[in-house]
């Protein structure tokens, strides 16, 4: 079959899929996939390693690739490989459209695929488990593989081996990925290592099409980021009790992890003001946008079933539930991408397998914070159908996140080499927490139990984009983030830039006026650890008053602010945290 029986008069391939074609593309590839194209073939490498920002369309530049070796004759059988099984059928479904029959069912016990189809897509995992047999199916054709997200190919030591085992004979592999980047230093098969004026070996791509560059030519959205912060308080194992203000700067990375930790817990109050704002978020969004959809990232299955539970009290609507031990998953995703349903919840292990372009609004729930598995994450929200969408993303106020969401049009390269200013991102306690994740349920139960997260409490901090940012905080519900929850879901980048700018002068003017009518104060000082000390005491006495009266502590919260003024506990300053004190200390002894 001839390119144009399969494609047309033109290059008729949709830019990612039929029903996903982004603004101005269709019915010609983008340019970026021209570019690529026209190397690939003004080159003709055995490989090719092509990195492409997550929704700008790289399935589409590979099956063009593949349609067009086959057309050739220069292959015969094409093999996908995939990080997931969700993947596999997702790849299945797009070779089909154009014209390519890929069995996503193949089992290495079934020894060759069914009749009809030109090759298989099958998972790293699979590869690595059986890699002499792939190798035989290899040498027996002319083979094209194609090596989707071909960073998992570093994820296990066998999993590498395996693939460089079964793949050596390939004719042609062509590489692809979002992210070529890893917190590790475990070398990816079949990508070229280059060393730097500093001697550190980084991965070598043969084109690049990052996300800034998607950006200005509204291939993605551009994307907002929430940023949430508020007083956390939890018992260590040791049995203290320990309180801080989470993102605040003066506190040591540890205090930090077990703030976001203890904002993460369901139980809390943290977690269920963020997902109200998110859902009032995505009511704005879907405005214009009336299938606008959500996800929120998980730490791990018991979270994701407590976060849909609060979803379903906020919203009244069950959301879609997706495990990574569920055989039913991807039979969920695709039916959650095709409905209107608001909102789905994942564990964090599944999030690169979720591909749903309406998915509009995003809520980072999880304590994973390599750089690969952030642009992973975000990545699921930036695939634009169509000019002026934009993506909402929710996440805790910490530093490393905040760090993460300014550098999103950073490009990066894999290191073999550990630089010694950890640029790249590696944390020993992320591979520990990677360990952690992998272990038996029971350890993990056991773990558990040695941290107790006792209150947290959620307050506006302010909105990150472009590397700029937004906002001079505020409680929940107030004009403050009412003010960012309210923007407008179909903008261009450049029209959010200046609607975000707007807003913040908006805010400035407002802070201002009260101040105007009488001589400025001096300047005083603020004593950041009386702050904190006030805060641990005020969080204990609220603790200890909703003990006595059975009062959520958000009420009280709220009760205190309104006898005693001034904003949420995060932004008070010591005078208004000594009134509620004291106020408290009224209602103890009986006083009002």
């Amino acid at each position: 079959m001839s390119t144009h029986a399969l494609f047309g008069a033109g290059p008729a391939l949709p830019p990612a899929y039929p029903e996903r074609a982004a603004w101005g593309t269709a019915p010609k590839l983008r340019q970026w996939q021209e570019e690529a194209l026209a190397k690939y073939f003004a080159d003709s490498p055995r490989d090719f390693l092509a990195v492409a920002t997550p929704g700008a369309g790289k399935t589409t530049f590979a099956l063009r690739v593949a349609t067009e070796l086959v057309e050739r004759r220069i292959v015969n059988r094409i093999v996908v490989v995939a990080p997931t099984d969700h993947l596999k059928r997702q790849w299945s479904d797009a070779a089909a459209r154009v014209g390519l029959s890929i069995d996503p069912n193949f089992r290495n016990v079934d020894g060759r695929h069914g009749e009809g189809f030109i090759g298989v897509a099958v998972t790293y995992a699979q590869v690595a488990s059986k890699p002499m047999l792939h190798r035989a199916k290899t040498e027996g054709a002319k083979t094209l593989v194609i090596l989707d997200e071909i960073h998992h190919g570093g994820d296990a030591l066998s999993w590498g081996d395996g693939i460089r085992e079964a793949f050596e004979p390939a004719t042609r592999r062509l590489a692809l990925t979002g992210t070529p980047f890893r917190s590790d230093t475990a070398a990816i098969p079949f990508v070229e290592y280059a060393e730097d004026a500093d001697g550190i070996r980084r991965s070598r791509s043969d084109y690049t099409y990052g996300y800034g560059d998607a950006l200005r030519d509204h291939v993605v959205r551009p994307v907002i980021f929430m940023a949430y912060s508020g007083q956390m308080r939890w018992r260590t194992s040791g049995g203290e009790e320990m309180a801080a203000s989470l993102g605040e700067a003066a506190v040591t990375k540890d205090i930090t992890a077990q703030a976001w930790r203890t904002a993460l817990n369901p139980n809390g109050e943290w977690i269920p003001a963020v997902l109200a704002a998110a859902d009032r978020r995505l009511t704005e969004v879907r405005r214009t946008v009336p299938d606008a959809g959500g996800l929120v990232i998980a730490t791990d299955h018991d979270d994701a079933r407590a976060y849909a539970g609060r979803l379903k009290k906020i919203t009244g609507e069950s959301p879609t539930v997706i495990l990574s031990d569920d055989a039913k998953a991807s039979g969920k995703i695709e039916e959650f991408s095709v409905s209107e349903t608001r909102w789905m919840v994942a564990v964090r292990m599944v999030s690169e397998g979720v591909d749903v372009p309406r998915l509009a609004v995003g809520v980072y729930a999880t304590s994973t914070a390599t750089p690969l598995f952030f642009a992973q994450a975000v990545g699921r929200f930036v695939r634009a159908r169509r000019r002026g969408e934009t993506a909402s993303v929710f996440l805790p106020s910490v530093p490393n996140l905040m760090a993460l969401a300014n550098q999103l049009e950073l490009e990066r390269d894999h290191a073999l080499d550990r630089p010694d200013n950890n640029e790249d991102g590696f944390a020993p306690e992320e591979a520990l927490m990677e360990a952690a994740n992998r272990a038996e349920k029971a350890s993990d139960e056991l773990t558990k139990q040695k941290f107790e997260a006792l209150e947290s409490q959620a307050s506006f901090d302010r909105v990150l984009f472009d590397g700029g940012e937004f906002g001079t905080g505020g409680e929940m519900g107030s004009e403050e983030e009412l003010d960012f929850l309210g923007i407008p879901g179909l903008l261009d980048a450049d029209q959010v830039g200046v609607l975000l700018r707007q807003r913040q002068q908006e805010q400035q003017s407002r802070r201002r006026r009260p101040a105007a009518a009488s001589e400025p104060a001096a300047p005083q000082v603020v004593d950041h650890r009386q702050l904190t000390e006030l805060r641990g005491q005020l969080a204990k006495n609220v603790s200890a008053w909703s003990a006595r009266s059975g009062m959520p502590h958000g009420v009280i919260h709220t009760e205190l602010r309104k006898a005693c003024g001034g904003p949420a506990v995060a932004q008070a300053n010591e005078e208004q945290l000594q009134r509620r004190l004291k106020k408290l200390q009224d209602w103890f002894i009986g006083r009002t």
